[in-house]
């Protein structure tokens, strides 16, 4: 017997899925990218090596420093140092910056480089949604990490030093720790930009080591007058020189920015170019 011309007929089996359907959100792609930095041994490697250079050559640093001065001390040379023993967790948070760079730019080039790309862009078909969920977990994770490896240098480091230096204030604390767990966290969000926009991390990690140690080295090598403007323009605004002056209220090299305003310099680049990597990421095939 068949069913009426004007009712459906009836499926024999129907199934209703007891997982409710909703649309996705920020919260799923969080989620997902979450699942994915901290799943890959990169992530471990990176910041593992990054954790031990802040802590081995801060701290070298810092007691090789107080010996250097307690030895001129017992030979009536020695007098106290004007600025406070923050400044030497500098020698640390360099190169440290190489692995925050270099885990920047796996964070999204690797997926390029997989064919992991694809499977992530089908699951959330919002490209910028996938950039965004990126950028967030990226810088989160990178500043709570290196803020509280920054914080942990630098408590060592003034007691290591004790009396010798001077009294750092609330800025200089604040600077040392959050600052510089920002201005890292930034660098590698521009690592992460420039990967999505080069693609391939071969490439995108060159650049930023580029960007991060040519500038000086070309500025060495500029002994004519007429270079002179562009031999200190390269000497101030260079990523080192700028990490210098995040500890210290006064420029390293005669004018320029100081305190906190290098981070400011960054994170504007940073926004510049992490734009570019949204409107890149949507107009062009994967």
């Amino acid at each position: 017997m068949t069913a009426p011309a004007h009712q459906p007929a009836q499926a024999p089996y129907a199934y209703v899925s007891p997982i409710p359907v909703r649309r996705a959100h920020l919260g799923d792609a969080l989620a997902s990218e979450w699942t994915k930095i901290r799943s890959v041994r990169s992530t471990m490697w990176t910041l593992g090596v990054m954790i031990l250079l802040m802590l081995a050559l801060g701290l070298g640093v810092a007691a090789i420093a107080a010996a250097s001065q307690r030895a001129m001390s017992e030979d009536g040379q020695a007098a106290m140092v004007e600025e406070s023993a923050l400044g030497f967790g500098f020698f640390g948070m360099l190169p440290a910056a190489i692995c925050v760079i270099t885990l920047g730019v796996l964070t999204i080039a690797s997926e390029y480089g997989t064919g992991m790309i694809r499977t992530t862009l089908t699951a959330c078909p919002s490209r910028g949604r996938v950039l965004a969920a990126k950028a967030i977990v990226f810088f989160l994770l990178v500043f709570t990490v290196t803020t509280v490896t920054a914080a942990l240098v630098a408590v060592a480091q003034v007691a290591i030093v004790g009396d010798i230096a001077a009294e750092p204030t609330a800025s200089e604390w604040l600077r040392a720790t959050a600052g510089a767990g920002a201005y890292l966290a930034l660098l590698g969000l521009l690592s992460l930009a420039l990967g999505t926009v080069i693609r391939h991390s071969a490439g995108a990690i060159t650049v930023m080591i580029g960007l991060l140690l040519l500038p000086l080295v070309v500025g060495l090598f500029m002994m004519s007058e007429a270079l002179e403007s562009v031999r200190e323009w390269l000497f101030t605004y260079a990523i080192p020189s700028q990490m210098i002056a995040l500890y210290s209220d006064q420029p390293p090299f005669g004018e320029g920015p100081a305190g906190w305003e290098p981070l400011f310099i960054l994170g504007g680049v940073t926004a510049v170019v992490l734009g570019g990597a949204f409107a890149l990421l949507n107009s062009r095939d994967v």
